[in-house]
């Protein structure tokens, strides 16, 4: 069912020092940062040969990404997203096994403005995993 793995997201406390860090010290390209107030983020997409690198930051007081950063101030690895062809046929095989979508279990727009979902971690070893369609 899951695809090829199409990023893996870091939440930073500090965007533009996140992206300087990529970009200068590791010779990164760096996507220009762009607000998702839907999901209560900024980010930045770091592009590498076969996957990338997504780095969060809070957009508001509400976002979800601020009360991560307040367990791990630094930041951390907040989330893997991996490819489906079709998300609402993965939802609903999810659902059946027994998995847990969060929200309201309608796929959002994602950054990449493609249909996105989330999957609890307490499902998934404790790590957060996100389906985007390809």
């Amino acid at each position: 069912m899951i695809g090829r793995l199409n990023h893996v997201a870091i939440a930073v406390p500090d965007l533009g020092a996140a992206t300087a860090l990529y970009r200068d010290t590791l010779g990164a390209t760096v996507t220009p940062p762009k607000a998702e107030p839907d999901h209560g983020v900024t980010v930045v997409f770091i592009e590498l040969p076969n996957t990338k690198i997504e780095l969060l930051e809070p957009l508001g007081e509400n976002s979800p990404i601020a009360a991560f950063l307040a367990k791990s101030p630094s930041g951390g690895i907040h989330h893997v997203c991996y490819e489906v062809d079709d998300i609402l046929a993965a939802r609903d095989r999810l659902k059946a096994s027994g998995a847990r979508v969060l929200g309201t279990g309608e796929p959002k727009i994602g950054a990449h403005g493609k249909p996105v979902l989330f999957l609890h971690p307490k499902d998934f070893n404790g790590t957060l995993v996100e389906l985007e369609q390809a």
